[in-house]
């Protein structure tokens, strides 16, 4: 049966169910059972059917067999997924990272994989395709073994669920970094700490420029406390101690893109557990936070409030916290205009040049516990005070530092004339 609408086309009647109401396309009730079907076509091309034993409830699971259809949850079942939508699901399962490693991991993606191979179906990613595309890493991209490590860090795991969601069989990135770390393209790239001239040199520039001075007080603080750089910028008043001459470090000021797209502040807890610790004040980092103190004092205190804290030390020119950023393009500017000058006057002295290295705010902390371990033999002083979460971390620096020390103890035993007499 059929009939005629008003303008003359044909319209099909209309299913219902045993109640009389109209069933939308794709819906059917069994006349067995009375159960209600919602039949459709998943992305692979199969039929597929769900069920209700009631019209509302089956139209319930139809409103969420379309959110899942929308936000890519059928494909990600049916292995049609981009490696992109498994990482931004992988992502979202982490409620258990600090929110400045979450930052981390989303740059790391962003920066390498996103735009690349993350494009690919996952289904279809081999191990042989994950080995070219970690050396082109290497050898096109110029990156180090250790930032491979980081892109490696994101992705294992990321390939891991879609093993355990059965989406793959296996996961092509399993043993890759063994395979990668006995190559001679390999490279950690060592993070090499300014010798004691060179701090005092660099130091003692800023100290006495007069467009640099303002940032002596912080760069001070960081190469005498050894704090990571979103430990320093998070620092408040409250946290200093000058009495006791200490400092605790108890959360870390992060810089990240925020719900609204756009890049703010926010606090979060320090990177690991062994973060949460109290730093003894050396002398001039107590006068360097007496300098920004009294400086604030005339040009205003920092006036930010993030996440409900307050009274931030360091401020910049516009009363707000710094990002890590501009503390490193700051670092970048001093050692170019000191190695400028540095050259002018080595040459108009006829003397060789004193240069300062590139470095940045994880060089300073480097170089802290370089100058640590050259003075304190105990390495659990050391983790304590550094904030490092693994003993191995500070055993690498130390050992570093020791073989340095052969150098000068051999030097020392060679000049000793009555040793060899």
């Amino acid at each position: 049966m059929a009939s005629f609408g008003m303008e003359g086309k044909l319209m099909a009647k209309s299913r219902k169910d045993q109640r009389g109401r109209v069933l939308r396309k794709g819906e059917s009730q069994r006349s067995s059972d009375g159960r209600y079907v919602y039949q459709y076509t998943d992305g692979m091309g199969k039929r597929r059917s769900i069920y209700a034993r009631d019209l509302m409830t089956l139209r319930e699971k139809e409103k969420r067999l379309a959110r899942d259809s929308m936000d890519g949850l059928a494909d990600y079942v049916n292995r049609r997924t981009t490696l992109n939508y498994v990482f931004d699901r992988y992502i979202s399962t982490k409620y258990d990272l600090k929110e400045q490693t979450k930052v981390n991991y989303m740059y790391t993606y962003d920066h390498f994989v996103r735009n690349d191979i993350g494009r690919l179906l996952i289904k279809e990613i081999r191990y042989s395709d994950m080995k070219k595309f970690y050396l082109r890493l290497l050898k096109e991209k110029g990156i180090k073994g250790n930032t491979l490590g980081n892109v490696h860090c994101v992705l294992h795991p990321t390939f891991d669920m879609a093993v355990r969601d059965d989406i793959i069989r296996k996961n092509p990135t399993d043993n890759l970094m063994k395979e990668f770390k006995k190559m001679d393209v390999y490279s950690t790239g060592v993070r090499h700490a300014l010798t004691s001239r060179q701090q005092k040199i660099f130091l003692d520039y800023v100290e006495a420029d007069p467009i640099f001075c303002r940032w002596f007080p912080i760069l001070t603080v960081l190469f005498g406390t050894g704090m990571r750089i979103g430990e320093c910028l998070g620092l408040r008043w409250e946290d200093i101690d000058l009495d006791n001459r200490t400092i605790h470090v108890n959360h870390t000021l992060i810089y990240r893109e925020m719900e609204d797209g756009k890049c703010g502040h926010s606090i979060s807890e320090p990177k690991t557990k062994n973060s949460n610790r109290v730093i003894p004040i050396l002398n001039r980092v107590a006068e360097a936070f007496q300098m920004e103190y009294d400086y604030q004092e005339e040009y205003g205190f920092n006036e930010d409030v993030i996440d409900g804290m307050e009274g931030f030390v360091f401020r910049n020119r516009y009363g707000s916290s710094f990002i890590p950023q501009s503390v490193n393009r700051a670092i970048k500017r001093i050692c170019e205009a000191y190695n400028a000058q540095e050259i002018l006057d080595a040459a108009r002295e006829r003397r060789d040049p004193e240069l300062l290295p590139d470095f940045s705010c994880h060089h300073i902390r480097h170089t802290f516990c370089t100058r640590l371990c050259e003075a304190e033999t105990n390495l659990k002083v050391i983790q304590d005070i550094m904030g490092h979460s693994d003993i191995r971390t500070t055993m690498d620096i130390y050992a570093e530092v020791s073989e340095e020390k052969k150098q000068d103890v051999m030097t020392a035993l060679e000049n000793d004339s009555a040793v060899f007499l």
